[in-house]
């Protein structure tokens, strides 16, 4: 509708613009005096008159002096019986040069047809404008079905990702590099007569770099490369995401070998008949024609179909079937090692300082993903920015990771003196427990400072990755949870809402450790619960009771339990250490933080420097020309 009407306003402008030219052609801006024809038979007998021109009735008459005039005679006589009438002598008139104009006839078209015409052709503009619109919705409603599918052509001077701009998931190259060395060289595996999988599903957590991977896969091989999302292939209508998918793979055998790659295929790829994700015969039809896409009657296209979930719990078992997804490649969380890589090609156009060594980085992030790491260093340059620094110092980049992990600083979030009392002992119970336990991680920062929700935070990080974690390992991370909470108590003899996310956390953990790890030595090494695929409200699943009423109140005590034991656990290193907890608490009003340095000097009972401030307000070394 708004097309048609844009059209209709442009028609009439034109229609418009050709009237205007026409009547300025007709009638000029400036019109000569028009006289009777009396005067003029009087200026003729005053010799006053050189020229005149006849058109019809008009008379054009130059005068020997002064400007044009004009005037008007009957269409039936001629001039000179008009003027004999009007008592002009002969021999005057004789003197006078007289041009007899006629039209031509463009101009006889122009001043008698056109007029009749205009309209007309106003009409026909009309009426094609409207047509040309509906042909227009028509096609739309056509191409409805038509795959969106955006292709990615390998060109030579396109700058293609490779698998050197992925770094670390060796395994996974290794595994992809089958992929990339088929569609390079499909004849070499024909010969053997192997088989080189259909679809590739990549399975990991968010940020892990799923869909990089696959545009690497694209770029080593150097082949087209159709890129959708699960999610535009379903729509309201029954049959137009199986429309579609007919059309992706149509273009994409027109263009073989070629890659498409599906991001979030769990979007319509989800078990059939659970209900979820809007289980109707769309999805299910679109989800029918996908798996006959993949493995039906044809064979031997060429078209290799990867792709990325991190729900591939949910998946319909007959994608994950050999001959469609197959092959199912798992992209964990990176290691320190590749931490440290990822970092370094992010770090790339970035100016960094001397002292900033990506090392560090990477061991103050355990547990980020690639895309968290992307984001850090960006973190890290937009406060150097803000600082109005060139170059990109460590610790900006440090206090970075505690933006990404827990917000931004809420310096404006004043507190009263009580209130930063117990936002200091509670952090210092938090920090005290933390370096007594043995199988703690260390402290690396204490901060009173509110960042995001926390008014306050420890922030503790282990020195190496772990893939494991022993039952001692919980128990004290119960007690480092508990330990803000039971020095609120024995310092105050009351307690606050501060320590809510704390009690949540563990009875969380606790939970864990009797119904999922098998850690309890009443109920034995067994898991209790199932969860069904129901989502009710947001994110929270059902829970399918597969125990008694009797397990249950176990369950309970056993919760209760270990939560006791980290509670003692506590109660002991606080009361016992009280020493050292004023000595955190004084540090902690005294600077807002404290660095794992710092920290490790105090608890060793090395005196630490009054005036000593946190490495960011040092004195900065000059920064490089």
């Amino acid at each position: 509708m708004k097309n048609l009407a844009k059209n209709i306003v442009i028609a009439f402008i034109i229609f418009l613009a050709i009237a205007s030219i026409f009547a300025m052609w007709q009638v000029p801006l400036t019109q000569p005096e028009e006289v009777s024809l009396s005067d003029v038979a009087k200026k003729i007998n005053n010799s006053e008159i050189e020229k005149i021109e006849v058109e019809e009735n008009k008379l054009t008459i130059k005068p020997k002096e002064g400007e044009i005039i004009t005037a008007r005679k009957e269409i039936e006589s001629s001039l000179t019986e008009t003027l004999k009438n009007y008592g002009v002598n002969q021999e005057k008139l004789n003197q006078i040069e007289v041009r007899v104009n006629e039209k031509s006839g463009l101009a006889l078209f122009a001043s008698n047809i056109l007029p009749f015409l205009i309209p007309f052709a106003f009409i026909g503009v009309f009426i094609y404008f409207m047509t040309r619109s509906l042909q227009k919705g028509n096609n739309r409603a056509m191409m409805f079905g038509q795959s969106s599918a955006k292709k990615d052509e390998q060109k030579k001077d396109k700058k293609k990702t490779t698998f050197k701009d992925v770094a670390g998931s060796q395994e996974v190259k290794e595994e992809l590099w089958e992929v990339v060395d088929f569609l390079k060289n499909p004849k070499k595996f024909k010969d053997l007569g192997a088989e080189i999988p259909k679809g590739v599903l990549l399975m990991g957590s968010p940020g892990t770099g799923k869909t990089l991977m696959a545009r690497a896969v694209s770029g080593e091989a150097g082949v087209p490369f159709y890129h959708i999302s699960g999610s535009e292939f379903v729509e309201m209508f029954v049959g137009v995401g199986a429309s579609r998918v007919r059309s992706l793979f149509a273009k994409a055998k027109k263009n073989s070998p070629c890659i498409i790659f599906v991001d979030e295929i769990d979007a319509v790829g989800r078990q059939r008949g659970t209900g979820l994700g809007g289980s109707h015969d769309e999805r299910e039809q679109t989800l029918n024609q996908i798996l006959t896409e993949m493995d039906g009657f044809e064979q031997d296209n060429n078209v290799i179909v990867i792709a990325a979930t991190n729900r591939p719990d949910v998946l319909d078992p007959a994608l994950l079937r050999p001959g469609r997804f197959d092959r199912r490649v798992t992209l964990d969380l990176p290691d320190i090692k590749d931490r440290t890589e990822i970092l370094k090609i992010h770090a790339k156009g970035k100016p960094m300082a001397i002292d900033v060594d990506l090392k560090i980085v990477a061991q103050r992030t355990p547990g980020f993903s690639g895309a968290d790491l992307k984001n850090l260093l960006n973190e890290g340059a937009i406060l150097t920015a803000k600082l109005e620094k060139k170059k990109i110092k460590l610790q900006y980049i440090l206090d970075s990771i505690e933006k990404v992990m827990l917000g931004p600083e809420r310096r404006s979030a004043v507190m009263t003196k009580k209130e930063k009392d117990i936002t200091a002992y509670h952090e210092a119970g938090h920090a005290l427990v933390s370096h007594l336990l043995p199988n703690a991680d260390p402290v690396q920062k204490i901060s009173i400072v509110s960042r995001g929700r926390a008014a306050g935070y420890t922030l503790k990080l282990p020195d190496y990755d772990k893939h494991f974690h022993s039952k001692s390992e919980f128990l004290d991370d119960l007690a480092v949870m508990m330990g803000g909470y039971v020095t609120e108590k024995s310092i105050f003899g009351d307690i606050t809402t501060g320590a809510t996310n704390d009690l949540s956390e563990a009875t969380k953990l606790a939970r864990k450790l009797v119904m999922q790890y098998g850690m309890s030595d009443v109920l034995g090494p067994m898991t209790f619960g199932q969860e069904d695929e129901l989502v009710f409200l947001g994110r929270d699943l059902s829970e399918q009771r597969d125990y008694s009423e009797e397990v249950a109140g176990k369950i309970d005590k056993e919760v209760r339990n270990f939560i006791d034991q980290g509670y003692n656990k506590a109660e002991q290193l606080v009361s016992e250490n009280k020493d050292k907890l004023d000595k955190i608490y004084k540090e902690l009003v005294e600077k807002e933080s404290i660095e794992r340095d710092e920290f490790e000097e105090l608890m060793d009972g090395k005196k630490v420097e009054k005036n000593k401030e946190k490495e960011s307000k040092k004195e900065e070394p000059k920064e490089e020309k």
